[in-house]
């Protein structure tokens, strides 16, 4: 008999990775109970499904030591509904993760029996150095290369890492968490810095050395990410990878500390009702750190624990791939009429770059191949909105692995490669790049214009054709059973290229 919430057939949708089989992680955090569906357990996670149940588990045990029966009531709650929503999504494996709130609580044996009871799988309450660890893994995962200092805030507490070459170590974990830091300094953010100073005063971060980085994860964290977004009216609003100067955040978060009311500083009204007020106490927090590790800047992490936890369970090779270039090669299997185009795009870009004497860094090539990939994602859209389609896909997007200038860089190609070179979708965006980067990612754009009107996206085209230059001409070399693409079209995309790369003239020679 077919149950209400479920069918008999798989529901899977083609627009899903074949075969892929959905994991899941349920956090059970201070503030909050979250559940994130991800598509496939791989290097770069797809969330296929995130929700969030507000239950502040973590509000007085300072004071009680214990679990409060409401909150414990909310959340087991919210636990039936994501036990529901698991099985409706066939998810293959559920991890269940409790950090701050559960572990210091009396009552935690009570607590976790309820939720596997709901679950029926194991919860795995972690200590504070492995939430440290886990915290920082997650921005491994998503910031690769990263070396500093990395600090996940939560309800209950503060965990400190510092990771270099891909490992962390120096675990620390601090009773300074929002919802207890609002406890303990009897709702004055001014007395919680006063707070955090003592508690860090024999932390890593006294060892920092000067002008490091600062990885930031967290609900209260990117709720101010969010806000200084807002307030310097930065173009992009994304907080993954968002770099601020430490100078710069450390004032603003004073600024938030020392505002008339919890409710009251800049944006207040844009956040959350069950997190504004404690955004000034993730403010006095961040900036304590920021002084303490006399660090440079800040980047924001929207990855932690979770991901963390998954990025730690996949093997050596698969942590090594490139999360960026595994989701571009997915978005590109999904939505491109030719996923196997991208391979001749990527040989036929590189070619020019190599005959024209371009050469390119490691991290150039790196986004050329991102963009390759990317190039025919939005073919279903309406012509007049292909460009923007593709902006917003790549500009806005969940890829990891890439910041924001590069997110620039990929969204200016597309403008390009739809729109022309007179394209204005991304020019918001350029800003967050340099003309170096603005000016490549036109070249390649205008690349990809004249690749398209030979291919219809489809393979075994590009590796037929090569450039060469002769003096001042810039030459497209066509075999002789293709010499009916020498078309009008096709002049007129190879001179507007060739007027962009600074070549006195193009010309399209049949061999």
């Amino acid at each position: 008999m077919t149950q209400f919430w479920g069918v008999d057939a798989d529901p899977t949708a083609q627009g899903r990775l074949k075969g892929a089989r959905p994991v899941a992680v349920l956090d059970i955090g201070s503030n909050s109970v979250r559940l994130v569906v991800y598509e496939r357990h791989a290097r770069a996670l797809t969330p296929l499904y995130n929700e969030k149940a507000s239950c502040a588990l973590g509000r007085g045990i300072a004071k009680t030591g214990r679990l409060a029966d409401d909150n414990m009531a909310k959340a087991l709650e919210a636990m039936k509904r994501f036990e529901l929503v698991s099985r409706m999504m066939r998810v293959g494996k559920i991890y269940v993760l409790a950090t701050s709130a559960v572990r210091d609580a009396a009552n935690r044996q009570e607590f976790v029996a309820a939720v596997e009871a709901i679950l029926k799988t194991p919860v795995r309450v972690l200590d504070g150095e492995e939430e440290a660890h886990y915290a920082a893994l997650g921005v491994v995962a998503g910031i690769p290369g990263f070396r500093g200092i990395v600090g996940d805030l939560g309800g209950g507490s503060l965990e400190l890492s510092h990771i270099s070459n891909g490992a962390d170590t120096d675990g620390q974990s601090f009773e300074l968490g929002v919802i207890r830091l609002q406890d303990d300094a009897q709702g004055s953010p001014v007395q919680a810095a006063e707070i955090v100073r003592g508690r860090l005063a024999k932390s890593i971060l006294s060892g920092c050395e000067k002008g490091g980085r600062f990885a930031a994860i967290g609900g209260t964290w990117r709720s101010l990410a969010k806000l200084h977004q807002a307030e310097t009216k930065y173009p992009l609003y994304m907080v993954q990878d968002y770099v601020v100067p430490a100078t710069d955040m450390i004032a603003f978060c004073e600024h938030i500390v020392k505002a008339d009311s919890l409710k009251s500083y800049p944006g207040s009204s844009d956040v959350s009702n069950s997190r504004r007020e404690l955004v000034p106490f993730g403010a006095a927090v961040l900036a304590e750190v920021l002084k303490a590790g006399t660090f440079e800047s800040v980047v924001f992490s929207a990855l932690g624990v979770r991901e963390g936890y998954l990025f730690g369970m996949l093997d050596e090779r698969e942590r090594a791939t490139d999360p960026l270039i595994q989701g571009a090669e997915e978005l590109s299997i999904l939505r491109s009429r030719s996923p196997a185009h991208a391979d001749d795009l990527i040989e036929f870009t590189g070619n020019y770059l190599s005959v024209a004497g371009s050469r390119e860094t490691a991290e150039q090539t790196r986004l050329r191949r991102v963009a390759c990939l990317l190039a025919d994602i939005a073919w279903r859209s309406h012509p007049d909105y292909r460009g923007s389609q593709s902006i917003d896909s790549i500009a806005y997007g969940s890829l990891t692995g890439v910041d924001h200038p590069a997110r620039a860089f990929l969204a200016q190609v597309m403008a390009v490669r739809y729109d022309g070179l007179k394209a204005k979708g991304a020019s918001p965006l350029a800003v967050l790049g340099d003309p170096e980067m603005i000016t490549r990612a036109k070249t390649i754009g205008a690349l990809f214009r004249v690749a398209y009107p030979m291919t219809a996206a489809m393979p075994g085209i590009l590796p037929r054709i090569a450039f060469s230059v002769r003096e001042d001409t810039l030459v497209l070399r066509v075999p002789v059973d293709l010499a009916f693409l020498n078309g009008d079209h096709l002049r007129n995309r190879l001179r507007q290229f060739g007027d962009l790369a600074g070549y006195k003239a193009t010309a399209i020679e049949i061999a």
